[in-house]
């Protein structure tokens, strides 16, 4: 998956990344706003994982989207 078509339609992507990441709230994902390093940043922030971890999972996630 290009991260710029998922930042592009960040409005459709958003729900997905909710349904992954559940304790994101709806303030942290408009600062997010379809950009990847923030999104790895909250998801450690909030989950307390690793960066390895974060993008790991990122990763998973883009697989399958």
């Amino acid at each position: 998956m290009n991260w710029n078509i998922v930042k592009g339609n960040w409005m459709q992507f958003r729900g997905e990344v909710k349904a992954q990441w559940g304790q994101l709230t709806d303030d942290q994902l408009d600062v997010i706003a379809g950009r990847r390093d923030q999104l790895a940043g909250k998801i450690r922030q909030v989950y307390g994982i690793t960066q390895e971890e974060a993008e790991a999972q990122i990763k998973h996630f883009e697989a399958r989207s």
